[in-house]
């Protein structure tokens, strides 16, 4: 913006915007114009009228009047309202800086007012600005102002200059189509918004604020320069905006988080190449290039991450139906397991000569219900094979499957770890054997919904080839809710040597405690009860295992020992180890008339031992009321014996010569 010098103060006013020029810095507009009405206090005097006593009445001298008949300095007059001003309404520049005005006023006759500057003052509203139709230019840097408002009259304003103010909000300008410039640094902005219709602004100033992101950028077609210097950015992400301008040549962002950022310039030239300064410092085309590079870089790697990302999501949305699968198929299990307890008390009781008590068809529209759930699962993925690391993930039960995939030499040989999620643990242990030969270094197995319930569920981790820490979750597995189960764990899989439980050492004296809790167990019942009734308790593979230890104990067994390969497998577990077996339900169905068989043998070995245990007490009963009369007639018959000393040796001799 500029005005005639003063020598051609004589001149009328000329008022013209200079498309070229660089940026204002710090307070917008300290240029030559300030110095040019500034640099000699007008001539004016002060007097008061009795019809306005609220406000002083400005008079000009009369050649002051024809020497600056278009321009008035009123600046450090320790003004607090605006003075009346009659006679002047051909001024075209009207100067406050630097009073104490705390309102515009008295200037609504001063129609051909171009520049109006009321910079260093204490305003808190703008307004009484509404007839100045003809204003190009607004000073109303550092006052007090908190709100953009009260300019709609003003269309043909080309620079606006708000800075140094309490404005937290960016509004009421969509209308001022000719503003060239605007400047609102130093206020309390965080969100920058609402700059539609702002068609020729070239050049914003938004230094030191609270921004933190910004839109309607890119709506600003001649937008050239843009400051936006010590404000709170702090991902490109918030100001994306920017890389849609197709105009803009300058932009400082230093002074905000994101400039501390490696990948800062990178980024910012990659996406805003018709950028010439970034910071106040000019673009060369190595640092174009090198940005370039930079930023593909960056782009390939986000481009990983957000596969990663996507992977992950997949990952979790999967084990989340898996989950879901699983908890319908234990609730069914325990409808079944209650349909048939209930079936199983209604036949045994008849209540008033009625019928059996059916299941309420509730129960029976339940059980579509989660066939249906079920159902509509299933168009997801129902398993899950993974290997991260050397742990081999496994989820669902169709996981087990993969057990049987051909395998490469260096990823197999890489599994340390197994995790089995969401399986049964009797379909587990049909695939254990699999794993020595699947995965030979495997030496830690973790369980985690797997419907452990009972401690013979770990006799089956015997058939592995070797176990160094084991981890049972207790989600899911209630059998870690038993004080033993460790102690239980230690004997029976004694011969592998556990190194840690649940991510606990295992220590000598919990191996001794072990011991000394199911040592003797195990010793009756693989010594004490013959052998062939051992024989019968066992499957057919502890069965040679069992007879491959008699006979290495010098035993007779009748069965031919098993390979050497196998032997070596239980040279280390022992007799009283090996008969503690587990059956899965499968087997355990099979021989559930065994089962009733030996409880019913169980039932009536347990009655007649109480029987004879019975009897036994009534004997001793009996005995302890004869006992007294009994004592006193042996001690009587004695005495009547030993009274005649002589009678009774010759008696006694001749018992002793009888016998002989």
């Amino acid at each position: 913006i500029q005005t005639s010098s003063v020598a051609e103060r004589n001149k009328p006013f000329e008022f013209r915007i200079n498309k070229d020029q660089s940026s204002f810095h710090n307070r917008l507009l300290q240029h030559d114009l300030e110095k040019n009405y500034s640099g000699k206090q007008d001539n004016i005097n002060f007097g008061s009228s009795a019809s306005i006593t609220a406000f002083p009445i400005l008079h000009r001298a009369t050649d002051e009047k024809i020497l600056n008949s278009d321009r008035l300095t009123l600046e450090r007059q320790k003004l607090t309202v605006c003075p009346v001003i009659d006679g002047e309404e051909h001024l075209r520049l009207l100067n406050f800086q630097h009073n104490f005005i705390t309102r515009i006023q008295n200037i609504s006759n001063l129609q051909h007012l171009v520049f109006l500057d009321l910079y260093d003052n204490q305003i808190e509203e703008i307004s009484g600005l509404s007839t100045l139709r003809c204003l190009r230019v607004l000073l109303l840097g550092k006052n007090r102002i908190k709100k953009i408002s009260n300019l709609e009259n003003l269309k043909n304003l080309d620079v606006l200059d708000l800075h140094g103010n309490q404005i937290a909000k960016i509004e009421n300008i969509n209308h001022l189509g000719e503003l060239r410039v605007l400047n609102l640094a130093r206020n309390l902005l965080s969100y920058v918004e609402n700059l539609n219709g702002l068609d020729s602004l070239t050049e914003l100033n938004l230094r030191h604020n609270q921004i933190t992101s910004m839109k309607d950028v890119d709506t600003l077609p001649c937008l050239q320069h843009l400051f936006l210097s010590f404000n709170n950015i702090s991902s490109f992400d918030n100001i994306l905006c920017l890389a849609d301008s197709s105009s803009l040549s300058d932009i400082t962002l230093d002074g905000n988080p994101i400039a501390q950022e490696t990948w800062y310039k990178s980024t910012i030239l990659h996406h805003m190449m018709q950028l010439r300064q970034l910071d106040m410092k000019r673009i060369t085309e190595e640092e174009r290039r090198m940005a370039s590079v930079a930023a593909r870089k960056e782009e390939e790697k986000k481009r990983e991450s957000h596969k990663q990302t996507l992977l992950k999501e997949k990952k979790r949305l999967t084990i989340g139906n898996i989950a879901r699968q699983w908890e319908i198929q234990q609730n069914r299990v325990a409808l079944v397991t209650s349909s048939n307890q209930d079936k199983k008390d209604s036949d045994s009781c008849q209540i008033n000569g009625s019928a059996a008590y059916e299941f309420p068809e509730e129960t029976r529209s339940l059980d579509t219900i989660l066939s249906n759930a079920v159902h509509g699962l299933s168009v997801l993925d129902s398993h899950l094979v993974e290997v991260e690391g050397d742990t081999l993930y496994l989820y669902g039960s169709g996981a087990l499957e993969s057990l049987d995939r051909n395998w490469s030499v260096q990823t197999a040989g890489t599994v340390i770890t197994v995790s089995f999620m969401f399986i049964e643990f009797d379909e587990i242990v049909q695939v254990l054997p699999k794993l020595k030969i699947r995965f030979p270094n495997s030496a830690h197995l973790k369980f985690k919904e797997t419907n452990i319930v009972m401690l013979q569920q770990f006799n089956a981790l015997a058939q592995v080839r070797r176990i160094e820490q084991l981890t049972v979750d207790p989600q899911g597995n209630p059998v870690v809710n038993f004080t033993l189960w460790k102690y239980y764990v230690l004997f029976r899989l004694n011969h592998f040597n556990l190194q840690k439980i649940n991510g606990t050492e295992v220590t000598q004296n919990d191996i001794v405690m072990a011991e000394r809790l199911f040592g003797i167990l195990a010793h009756v019942a693989s010594s004490e009860l013959p052998q062939y009734r051992l024989l019968s308790l066992l499957g057919e593979s502890r069965k040679k295992q069992f007879c491959y230890m008699l006979e290495a104990k010098g035993k007779r067994s009748g069965i031919v020992s098993e390979e050497s390969n196998d032997s070596k497998r239980v040279g280390g577990e022992n007799a009283s180890q090996a008969i503690l077996n587990y059956t899965t339900r499968e087997l355990h169905t099979e021989k559930l008339e065994e089962i009733k068989e030996r409880k019913k043998f169980c039932e009536t070995y347990i009655q007649d031992l109480v029987k004879e245990a019975t009897d036994i007490n009534m004997k001793n009963e009996s005995l302890q009321k004869l006992w007294p009369q009994m004592f006193i007639e042996l001690v009587r018959d004695a005495v009547i014996e030993i009274r005649n000393k002589n009678s009774y040796m010759k008696l006694c001799l001749q018992r002793i010569t009888d016998q002989k």
